[in-house]
């Protein structure tokens, strides 16, 4: 086959393979990036709700944001992967509130 219909060879792909591949690291670094900026959010919001006796959970606050996520969603993951995967990270941020809630804060008890 010559011209646009001639296959790629099997080495073309494999670089194709490893372009996406390097893409995909730098979105995960990215993503790491931006889980790790939010997680300091949570931490101060956790401290925040400690100093003013604040529950962690804030249920109607995790509803509003599965709500907008899945709303917001352009795809290519349908709604529910999205929803699944903000759960997860709602989880974390609650785990880290609660610490930050735990943590004594700086000069209290000591002399």
């Amino acid at each position: 086959m010559t011209g646009n219909n001639a296959p790629t060879p099997p080495d073309e792909k494999l670089a194709d393979i490893d372009r996406w591949r390097q893409r995909i690291d730098l979105i995960d670094d990215q993503l790491s990036r931006l889980l790790n900026s939010r997680s300091a959010c949570a931490v101060e919001i956790g401290k925040i709700k400690r100093a003013l006796g604040l529950p962690v959970y804030s249920p109607e606050r995790e509803a509003a944001i599965l709500e907008r996520v899945a709303r917001e969603n352009p795809g290519p993951l349908d709604h529910t992967a999205v929803v699944r995967i903000f759960e997860r990270i709602i989880d974390e941020s609650r785990r880290l509130e609660r610490l930050a809630g735990q943590q004594e804060p700086v000069g209290e008890g000591q002399e």
